[in-house]
């Protein structure tokens, strides 16, 4: 059985969370205290030098870190990933999409406003990133106008990685209404067979 290493509000730990209830996976969830720097313990930096959650442990001598590597690796031969070269090449063109140019400025400012005693110490970073992050959702926005789901109208591990901090995007003061294609895909990300919330 698998285990993955997480931190429960985190949209990254959430991404493996949903990919594995929506395979039917089974896994054991052990919570990383990150605020008291747990992840910079050796028990866990044996599995991620990098010292971040998620981790996935997959036997007693193999961790896999890093949400979209994980998301990949499930995925594989299942019905979250497509089959066809391109088409398994735009996931992975949208798994650098969200990495590069959405999780940097959706995640961190909704990490600064809900997650630190003092957001207000935040606010130039906060006032850079925001630019950013609308531009990744006006293109999230124009490609859906277009599209059911990310690749080849099918749902899939794309679908995942830009869902998961998507749909909280308005923690750190975004505006989802100004996106309706947007808001209309996270309704049917919401609808396929194994969903389950970010709270589960």
């Amino acid at each position: 059985m698998y285990t993955l290493y997480e931190m429960a509000l985190s949209g990254n730990c959430y991404k493996c969370r949903l990919a594995l209830q929506q395979l039917g996976i089974p896994y054991e969830r052990v919570a990383v205290d990150v605020s008291g720097g747990e992840q910079y313990r050796a028990p866990f930096r044996q599995m991620n030098l990098n010292s971040k959650v998620p981790v996935l442990k997959i036997s007693e001598t193999e961790a896999l870190p890093e949400s979209n590597a994980i998301l990949f690796f499930l995925a594989e031969r299942s019905r979250l990933m497509p089959q066809a070269s391109l088409a398994r090449a735009q996931v992975m063109q949208w798994l650098f999409f969200e990495q590069y140019s959405h999780e940097p400025y959706i995640a961190t400012v909704r990490f600064w406003k809900k997650f630190t005693a003092n957001p207000d110490a935040y606010r130039a970073d906060i006032a850079r990133c925001m630019p950013k992050g609308e531009k990744a959702l006006a293109v999230m926005n124009e490609h859906l106008g277009q599209h059911i789901f990310f690749v080849d109208n099918q749902y899939s591990i794309a679908d995942i990685a830009l869902y998961a901090y998507t749909h909280v995007a308005e923690e750190g003061g975004y505006q989802l209404s100004r996106y309706p294609a947007v808001q209309a895909w996270l309704r049917r990300v919401e609808q396929t067979p194994g969903f389950v919330p970010i709270t589960a």
